[in-house]
């Protein structure tokens, strides 16, 4: 289904990353993971795809929030893999906190890797698919962006604002073939929830429990397949955000 495709991953090392790594892969595309701070986990998820589902898979250490930084990585998975078909803004950190004592830093940081680190990858790939004259462009929000979070005003900014990268972008690549969709999860069985089991927000879920990784994981299958799909949000969230 994506055989002689490449995808970039970044986040990839763990969490939704992986498991989504490992989705593509299992369709037959070649991997590219971005990890930033553990070497051993993203080459074991290499492995993985590369030994279970006989794709060409690679690990590449960098920062998305540094915009050189992920040029430089950029330039190195083009260098290996050829072109890149499909980016999928995964990374993403919390440093949640009240907005009356939040630090400037807490802010600031979320924001960076969040919202500007997809900014940098896009930015950077966008060449590569308009060269091919195709591209799947799938960022990783949260319902967090939809409806907001105590407690959470950096990070739920951060994904609001993908919403707002994602529809900008589609309608500005769209005419030449390029696809840009955004997948809303809500609450994922992941290490970033692993905390949140007792979370009075899970009662508003109707399915009544929980997501898993592979949720998401089938969300971004089906958008790297959609052709005629573009500037939506797709929410995985078990009915919460509706």
């Amino acid at each position: 289904m994506l055989t002689g495709k490449t995808a970039v991953i970044t986040g990839g090392s763990r969490g939704l990353g992986e498991t989504i790594a490992y989705k593509l892969a299992s369709m037959g595309a070649d991997i590219a993971i971005l990890y930033r701070s553990n070497p051993s986990l993203a080459e074991s998820v290499c492995a993985t795809c590369s030994q279970s589902y006989l794709v060409k898979a690679k690990a590449y250490l960098c920062d998305v929030a540094d915009f050189g930084a992920v040029k430089e990585t950029v330039d190195a998975v083009k260098q290996d893999f050829g072109t890149v078909h499909i980016l999928v803004n995964n990374a993403g950190i919390t440093c949640d906190g009240l907005a009356a004592r939040m630090k400037e830093e807490d802010f600031d940081r979320v924001i960076a890797v969040n919202l500007k680190g997809a900014f940098n990858m896009i930015r950077h790939c966008t060449g590569m698919f308009l060269r091919n004259r195709e591209g799947c462009i799938i960022n990783i929000s949260s319902v967090t962006g939809l409806m907001g979070n105590a407690g959470q005003c950096n990070y739920a900014a951060s994904k609001a604002g993908l919403i707002g990268l994602t529809k900008s972008i589609a309608r500005e690549l769209a005419p030449r073939g390029i696809r840009c969709n955004a997948i809303a999860p809500g609450f994922i069985a992941t290490e970033m929830t692993a905390d949140q089991t007792e979370n009075p927000l899970l009662s508003m879920i109707p399915l009544g429990r929980m997501g898993e990784a592979e949720d998401v994981a089938d969300a971004v299958a089906y958008l790297s397949m959609a052709g005629y799909v573009t500037g939506e949000v797709l929410r995985v969230d078990g009915g919460m955000a509706m």
